[in-house]
């Protein structure tokens, strides 16, 4: 779902700031309302509706997988950088073991994304592009550190998060379909489930986690949260806040320049 009219840097702002605004707006309310005193019985007693008094508005029906994926794409297209705070939950099915890690994420167009951790865990995930490199600092009793250098194909992230680089589209890449979000503690928003049309060695479905802001025509799907599940049931799920649009990035955000101490292996 391509805007046949592309908008200008400035104007694309204005529109994410307004569509931002209304999401933030809501979640206050939302907190508000979690606030307020349990209602007494007399005040849960129904009452009856002046005559006068307008009929309810209908609720807005819920959108298809399609809509949502196109609201999704549109909003992305319009996109040029994306940065946010993030935490990370990693599910090792053979084990049973849970790994939670946090930090600060970068994407800009064309296909570069950048993951900083915090301490203690302190790994660098920078791609200009073209190459993937991973640095991972030296740990307790270790005198050196690994730069590790991969090709774009052969990582997950890269592939999930095409959506946000502009390397992939939805509508072209995957079959999806909406799942109950209720049950995936997503109730107001939408999950939508994808599937590669192409096989792929790195996972096998991901869920984006689908925050649907604006009207009319001003709608658009922000994604906060991504699952990626691959074909042994392990898990990695990046959960997104603070997040900001179309922000000037330096290229130099997407290089790395390790430490001495620092081995160079080749993947």
């Amino acid at each position: 779902m391509h805007s046949n009219f592309p908008l200008s840097r400035r104007s694309t702002r204005m529109r994410l700031a307004v569509l931002l605004s209304v999401l933030t707006s809501a979640a206050c309310i939302a907190g508000a309302e979690a606030q307020d005193p349990a209602p007494d019985s007399a005040s849960m007693r129904p009452r009856q509706r002046p005559a006068s008094d307008a009929p309810a508005t209908p609720a807005q029906p819920r959108l298809t997988a399609a809509q949502v994926a196109g609201l999704v794409q549109s909003f992305y297209d319009q996109t040029t950088s994306f940065q946010a705070n993030f935490e990370q939950e990693q599910y090792t099915k053979v084990y049973d073991r849970r790994q939670r890690s946090s930090g600060r994420v970068v994407f800009a167009k064309p296909g570069r994304m950048r993951f900083d951790y915090a301490a203690p865990n302190g790994q660098v995930f920078v791609s200009d592009g073209q190459r993937l490199v991973v640095y991972q600092p030296p740990e307790e009793g270790e005198t050196e550190g690994q730069l590790i250098e991969r090709a774009m194909d052969s990582d997950q992230l890269p592939q999930a998060f095409s959506f946000l680089t502009g390397t992939g589209r939805l509508d072209r890449d995957f079959n999806f379909r909406l799942l109950n979000a209720a049950r995936h503690q997503f109730p107001d928003g939408y999950v939508l489930a994808l599937r590669p049309r192409r096989q792929n060695p790195n996972y096998e479905q991901l869920l984006f986690f689908v925050r649907i802001v604006g009207e009319g025509e001003q709608r658009a799907g922000v994604v906060q949260r991504v699952l990626i599940r691959d074909r042994e049931g392990n898990t990695n799920r990046f959960t997104f806040a603070d997040m900001q649009f179309n922000r000037d990035v330096p290229n130099e955000r997407f290089t790395f320049r390790a430490p001495a101490n620092t081995r160079t292996v080749q993947n």
